[in-house]
This record gives C-alpha cells, structure tokens and sequence, in this order.
C-alpha cells in the first residue's frame, strides 16, 4: 500500500514541475474529495479532486480551472479498460464540478468567470512504455461521456508527457546557459498568442500561461524580453513534428511571418526532440525554398535575412524518473 502511495506521488511531482513551467498555478487542497452532485446517475458519494491547476485563457475574459486526475502506470497497467475507466469518471468529476458549491468554494476565485475542463495525466513510471498511447483510447465512446456540453477534457499520455517534460527541461537548460541562448529569468518570458483577425489577445498582459490547446498543439512558443539588450525580443519554437518534409517548416516559417514573429529585431530559434534523421537538413532546404518563393529571387532583401537567421538546434532526450524509496523519505 506505502509503495502505491509513493508510485502515485510520482505523476503529482512531475506535473508539479512540468506545468508550473508553462506559468499554470495550482489552487486550493490536492487529493480532496467532494460531494458528488448526481449519486443516483453517477453511483457514488464523492468525487476526487487529485490537483486544480488555473491559468488566464488569452481570446476571452475566462480563467480556465483544470481538474486533474493523475495516473503513474507501468508499462503492463497501460491498458484500455484503465484508460476507458479513468476517462469516464474523470468526465464525471468535471460534470459535477460544473454544478458544485463545495468544488467551487475550495477552487474558484470570486472575481473571475470560470470555465473548467478535465485532464487526465498518464506517466509511465518505469520508463518503459513503447507503443501508440492512441490505441488505448478506440473503445471510449466520446458522446457516450457524462460531460457538459462545450467542455473539454483532455488526456496527455506517456508520449505527450515525455514531449511536455522535454520542453520543460529545455527551458529550464537555457534559463541557466551563459551561451547566447540564454533565456531571462521568468518575469520576462510569456507564451506567445497572435492577434487574430477574429480573435484579439485581449489579455496580453495577463495571460502568459501556455494553455491546453498550445499543449497539445504541433509547437509551443515562448518568447521573452532581452533586459540587457534594450529589451530585444527573443522567441523559443518547440517543434514536435518529426520534420521530414521541406513543406511542413516552410508552414512554419510563413505562420512566424504572417503572425509578425519574424523581424530584425527578434532572435528566433526552432527547437526540436525527436526528428527525422535528416531533418536539420531539410529544414534549410525549407528556408532556402521559402526565401526563392516569396522574394524577389535573389535572396538579398529584408525576408530572406530574417528568415535565413533563424537558428535550428535539436534537443537532447531527457526522461524523468523517480523513486519511491526516496519520495517514502520525504518527511517535510
């Protein structure tokens, strides 16, 4: 039972550590059980509340509050009737959690318009996890789930986790070099939202958080503030898609020009994990095929020197990895 309580503990530590990174913030008790609101539909009193995290949504005046179930499985716990049976009472806690006093007096902030959504959070503990986590999720039926309508509920499997505690790494890596890629101290950095045509940022200042969407998204953006270089920007891509392809940078490369990420006075690096042997490669023929496309042909114009300055680098491998021994001895 000690040994299950710790293995448990891995999954709380490692989000602990991976989503502050993207500027979540968590609120109110961990593992806290609340009264269910439907016992008769739903079958039992209660619902757990493993941990709250919150952060600022950039397109509206909502903070959104994500309920987290968090799972540490082995390898051979991996399986679809666990994957199916967490998803389905997490789809539960989050409809309750809609209609709930008790949820949202231990959660929400009074001065806020609250939009809550569910994330199961799968680590495989030992490491050893090989196949598509997709597999797992073909036997749950989506609109059979007892969920709200227009409320998400996402599920991060081993896959998405190693990718996410990469980033974090990286991030953390950087914060730390003494190279030209050094990133500033926290305070300086923020997530980075485009001004849509249909959508304006209208929390700029507020919401720095990387959101579920960015999560889970083909790349993350961090841009930052340079204070000792008169305040030049600085802009971090973490790339996830495996890059064998000259189409999918150049994609890249126009959605960082058409959203004005791309300037003279903006360093921009594209970080990648896990690529195409041949992908560092490919992505200059992608600029070298941009640059022809979109400018005057000779390559000597203001979009080809930005373009061409963009840095390319690949990250190294990291797995996080706990022990339960050591997580026993926690006394503090």
């Amino acid at each position: 039972m000690a040994e299950t309580v710790h293995i448990a503990q891995m999954a709380e530590k490692l989000s602990d550590e991976l989503f502050s990174e993207f500027f979540w913030e968590k609120v109110g008790p961990t593992n806290q059980n609340w009264p269910c609101e439907d016992k008769e539909h739903h079958s039992t009193e209660t619902h757990p509340s493993d941990v709250v995290f919150f952060y600022d949504e950039p397109y509206s005046q909502v903070r959104t509050y994500v309920n987290c179930d968090l799972k540490s499985y082995a390898k051979d716990s991996i399986k679809p009737s666990a994957v199916r049976g967490a998803v389905e009472s997490l789809a539960k806690q989050v409809a309750c959690a809609e209609k709930s006093d008790d949820w949202r007096n231990l959660y929400v902030h009074d001065h806020v318009s609250p939009e809550i959504c569910g994330l199961l959070f799968v680590y495989n503990h030992d490491g050893e996890y090989d196949k598509s986590f997709a597999s797992q999720l073909t036997s749950i039926k989506t609109d059979k789930l007892d969920l709200p309508k227009d409320t998400k509920l996402v599920v991060l499997g081993p896959e998405d986790v190693f990718w996410l505690d990469n980033v974090r790494y990286e991030i953390r890596q950087m914060r730390g070099s003494s190279g030209a890629d050094r990133l500033p101290d926290r305070e300086h950095c923020q997530y980075f939202y485009p001004q849509l045509v249909r959508k304006a940022n209208v929390q700029e200042e507020k919401a720095k958080a990387a959101t579920l969407e960015m999560l889970t998204a083909p790349w993350i953006i961090l841009q930052y503030k340079k204070p000792k270089s008169g305040d030049r920007r600085g802009v971090v891509v973490f790339y996830r898609r495996d890059g064998s392809t000259t189409q999918e940078f150049m994609y890249l490369i126009d959605y960082l020009r058409h959203y004005q990420v791309l300037g003279e006075d903006t360093d921009v690096q594209i970080k990648t994990l896990d690529t195409a042997p041949a992908a560092h490669a490919t992505f200059q023929k992608a600029v070298q095929q941009y640059i022809e496309e979109m400018g005057d042909g000779n390559g000597d114009n203001d979009l080809a020197t930005v373009v061409k300055a963009i840095k390319y680098s690949k990250m190294t491998q990291v797995i996080s990895t706990f022990s339960s021994i050591e997580l026993g001895m926690d006394y503090e």
